[in-house]
């Protein structure tokens, strides 16, 4: 089996706390060329950002790509809305799903294929509520107890 290389950009570790996620789907993103190469030194935030669709698109919100240092006065803004390539198919698939409560499109992470496009990691996640959270915090804790525990039996 062929082991998949990918370069990891950035990773949304605040989505994996606030959200259950419950699919994962790969989409393409449309860049311009000084965004590719900003992205290459790794200037990306997937803080606090999301995915929207509208009209049978859909959009990536709140994604800061940082403008390249020897791009000329043409670098984009790098808080603008950028559009995310999937099948059209996927794309009903997600909005009948977004339309039901408590549904949601989060990107989980940017990366680049070993062909060399940039692809992102879109998630289909409901909310989690507090006690979700805390429950959760408390398994990472006792997995963790655990394996120092035989980690010290093994000695």
């Amino acid at each position: 089996m062929k082991q998949r290389q990918e370069k990891v950009i950035a990773k949304n570790r605040r989505a994996l706390h606030d959200y259950e996620i419950l699919e994962t789907f790969e989409a393409g993103i449309e860049l311009t060329g000084t965004e590719v190469r900003s992205l290459r030194e790794n200037n990306c935030q997937l803080t606090d950002c999301f995915a929207l669709i509208r009209n049978g698109e859909v959009w990536l919100n709140n994604v800061h790509i940082s403008p390249y240092a020897n791009g000329s006065i043409f670098n984009p803004n790098p808080d603008r809305k950028r559009k995310l390539l999937l099948h059209k198919k996927q794309i009903r698939y997600l909005d009948a799903k977004v339309a039901e409560k408590g549904l949601a499109l989060v990107p989980l992470k940017m990366y680049f294929k070993e062909n060399g496009l940039v692809k992102v990691e879109l998630a289909l996640g409901r909310g989690k509520k507090l006690y979700d959270k805390r429950a959760s915090m408390k398994e990472r804790d006792t997995k963790r107890e655990i394996d120092r525990a035989l980690k010290e039996h093994g000695r």
